[in-house]
């Protein structure tokens, strides 16, 4: 694929499960431009045509049909049966004919052009069985039709480590040994054929009489340290290497990119076959992704174990890996393996989970049974302590590690549970203590002292289920643990002291009628939010026990709710679906503010980085995406963090307000100070700022005299925030890279800009849109 040289403009792909399609997009719009169903089951190969006219798609096989898709009319022009499975499809040079390869299967379909042009309905599509003599009984897992003086003759390879060549009669004209114990894929150019073997192996032939010409370098071995590998560190005897699976050469660059069964990408340089080089390489996960971290910001004067916005994850290959994609970031220290990935953490020396079988399962292997393959193995969850030192995993087996970040290594490795660990969480530094609760399929929850080597301090076995998340929190000065799970219970605890350390007593118990499968705390430590099996979000206090809102947390009418995340600000609220699709809305008012789909497999797990701008998703389909957020979350987001970070600073001065709730007002103190800073800018801009502060202080003083006001008694505020908040908020749409300094008071130099940067609030938020009219008048006149 080269668009800019190559004048491609479409990219095909295929799809299985429910209703799939065959849909084509167009690269420069990134649009999709067409869409096919004609196939019941799924898609097991599609092809454009050379002339890019038509689309070639083969079903499955209990699908049992191939399809010639005019695909600039969403036309099928010629369809037929085909009995065997299907691999792999090929066109020729001239768009005259296609061939299909599969088990014991080569077959040749030809295109009258004639007859399809004058006829507007579907016509039967001729197709010729290939000659396959005593190689009748192999499975031909690809197929390249020639190109150039080649272009009459068709190469396949076998499963079992053929190459064939077919000449213009369709005859098995002739073959040689790959010499390895599997065969995938090939690719074919003029001048070469690229053949992918097993064990990392990828050979070099001339399309002129099959003579072997090279074997192209291997890539790295598995259970390798990415951070101090060596492309030319020396190869030795007892290592494994990932097979491959697919091979794609490139003409005009002489590039050669090769995909391998453990999910790593690279692309090599064969411009010289006796010096081949890396052009790129790329390494990720080869199994579900359970989890997703980022590494907390540390505190002033810390220093950090992790480079500024790494995250990490954990995966069913029994893998924990670190991440960082910020490219502009000099500090970090490259591997020749891969840009993003920094670190593999591996759990024990078995290279098999390492690899993905389903990528090389022939026609003679049937896929195996999931409960009877299932080893066991794989990281289902982790958490990073707060200050950044140490990494707790719980995998499927209950075993608890914790890895120190500084130096990667495992300091503790602990059967802490009897069947597997689904939730671990470290209390967070306002509780004053360092605790690590896991929770477990085998309904207990353990407390560990994480400032003494991790003893037990206390099991809790109230949960008659799996319990599926646990959260610390801290207010009123209490410390308290919530805890849900499949047996539909909320219990809320709290911290007391006894003679043998902390322990947590019961103080609410709540059953509701859904399973509830995720929770995550807000940021003011207030409010408990809960992803339900019932798809709705339901937000519980954390102090009382009551719930105080319920509103609909997927887009879809199917499914249930996987994951729940607030962001750093506890503005929105991220939420997964087992109908794939990640939605984010407004915790206040339960409004849908994006969504979002690409994964092929339910979401696990997602997190905001902590400078505001991405999401992070992980999923079972073994990707991570990195999700860039519309640049007004961003800005409400971190105008929500600075104003969080000042009322704090307040709080710690002055006494606290009887009363709470999610909004948060401007406070007197807050117009005193900016008002002693006026000093800083020259008279007109104080003149202008004069006037915006007499305007909210003459709301303030109006909002208390109506609230002084009435015989009868006070209503009751609801949950969400009040209309009546005096903040003034920003609503333009900046451009992120002007966002860094945020936190810092900024004004505009220019007069005539004041009153356009700042936003119209509401007449409940300034009392009266007369004076705001007048402010602007004056700005104008001035």
């Amino acid at each position: 694929l080269n668009p800019k040289k190559n004048k491609q403009h479409h990219i095909l792909n295929s799809s299985s499960g429910h209703m799939p399609a065959v849909r084509v997009w167009d690269v420069a719009e990134r649009t999709q431009v067409a869409e096919l169903h004609e196939h019941k089951y799924g898609v097991a190969c599609v092809a454009f045509s050379p002339n890019s006219k038509y689309i070639i798609s083969v079903g499955y096989q209990h699908d049992m049909i191939v399809n010639v898709w005019a695909w600039k009319k969403n036309v099928v022009i010629a369809a037929n049966k085909v009995s065997s499975k299907v691999t792999a499809v090929s066109f020729s040079a001239d768009s005259s004919y296609f061939v299909t390869a599969g088990n014991r299967h080569v077959k040749f379909w030809y295109l009258d052009h004639t007859k399809s042009s004058k006829v507007n309905a579907t016509v039967p599509l001729l197709g010729r069985s290939g000659l396959l003599g005593e190689l009748r009984n192999n499975f031909f897992s690809d197929v390249a039709c020639g190109k150039g003086r080649k272009a009459n003759s068709t190469f396949c390879i076998t499963s079992s480590g053929l190459l064939c060549e077919f000449n213009d009669k369709r005859m098995l004209d002739k073959w040689v040994e790959l010499r390895t114990s599997m065969a995938t894929s090939l690719s074919v150019s003029e001048d070469l054929i690229f053949c992918g073997c097993a064990d990392g192996t990828v050979r070099a032939f001339s399309p002129t009489d099959l003579h072997f010409i090279c074997t192209l370098p291997h890539p790295h071995s598995l259970g390798t340290d990415i951070a101090t590998h060596s492309l030319l560190s020396l190869q030795t005897e007892n290592v494994r290497y990932p097979d491959t699976v697919a091979v794609s050469y490139d003409p005009t660059n002489r590039w050669l990119s090769c995909v391998y069964n453990d999910h790593s990408l690279y692309v090599w340089d064969v411009r010289d076959l006796r010096k081949v080089g890396k052009v790129y390489s790329a390494l990720y996960h080869s199994a579900c992704v359970w989890s997703v971290e980022v590494y907390p910001e540390t505190r002033d004067g810390e220093q950090p174990r992790l480079s500024p916005g790494s995250f990490l994850s954990c995966s069913s290959d029994n893998t924990l890996r670190l991440w960082n994609t910020d490219a502009q970031n000099t500090t970090l220290s490259r591997n020749v393996i891969s840009n993003d990935l920094q670190k593999v953490i591996y759990m024990d020396s078995n290279t098999s989970p390492l690899l993905d079988t389903d990528c090389t399962i022939s026609s003679n292997s049937e896929k195996a049974d999931p409960q009877t393959s299932d080893n066991r193995t794989g990281i289902r969850t982790m958490c990073v302590s707060p200050d950044g030192l140490h990494l707790a995993s719980g995998d499927r087996n209950g075993t608890l590690r914790i890895h120190d970040l500084e130096s990667m290594e495992e300091i503790l490795d602990v059967q802490a549970h009897d069947s597997e660990i689904l939730c671990l969480e470290y209390s967070k530094p306002e509780t004053g203590l360092k605790l690590l609760a896991t929770a477990s399929r085998d309904r207990l929850i353990h407390v560990l002292d994480a400032d003494r080597e991790y003893g037990l301090l206390q099991t809790l076995d109230e949960h008659s289920s799996s319990i599926t998340a646990v959260r610390f929190a801290t207010n009123d000065g209490k410390v308290r643990m919530i805890s849900c799970g499949a047996d539909k219970s909320i219990y809320f605890r709290t911290a007391q002291k006894t003679e043998e350390g902390t322990a947590f007593t019961r103080t609410h118990h709540i059953v509701r009628k859904t399973t509830l499968y995720d929770m995550d705390i807000d940021p003011t430590r207030k409010y408990a939010v809960i992803g339900c099996q019932d798809r709705s979000i339901r937000i519980f206090n954390i102090c009382n026990g009551k719930q105080k809102k319920v509103y609909k947390g997927s887009q879809g009418e199917d499914g249930t709710l996987i994951k729940v995340q607030t962001d750093p600000s506890g503005l929105y609220v991220a939420t997964s679906c087992s109908d794939k699709n990640i939605s984010i809305f407004d915790l206040y008012t339960g409004e849908c503010v994006a969504t979002m789909f690409g994964h092929s497999e339910i979401v696990t797990g997602m997190k905001f980085t902590n400078d505001c701008k991405h999401l992070i998703s992980v999923s079972g389909d073994s990707c991570i995406f990195v999700w860039r957020l519309c640049p007004e979350l961003t800005i409400n987001m971190r105008q929500r963090l600075s104003d969080l970070k000042q009322n704090s600073k307040s709080v710690q001065k002055t006494p606290p307000n009887k009363q709470h709730t999610l909004g948060y007002n401007a406070s007197q103190s807050n117009v005193r100070k900016s008002v002693t800073s006026l000093h800083n800018f020259s008279f007109f801009d104080s003149l202008i700022l004069l006037m915006l502060f007499n305007v909210r202080s003459l709301s303030y003083q109006q909002s208390n005299i109506c609230e002084h006001e009435g015989s009868g008694p006070r209503p009751r505020r609801r949950w969400s925030r009040r209309m009546g908040s005096m903040d003034l908020k920003v609503k333009s749409m900046l451009d992120l890279r002007q966002l860094e300094s945020f936190a810092m008071p900024l004004f505009p130099s220019k007069t005539q800009d004041i009153h356009k940067d700042l936003p119209l609030p509401r007449n409940q938020e300034l009392g009266s849109t007369i004076s705001l009219q007048t402010i602007a008048a004056w700005v104008n006149f001035i």
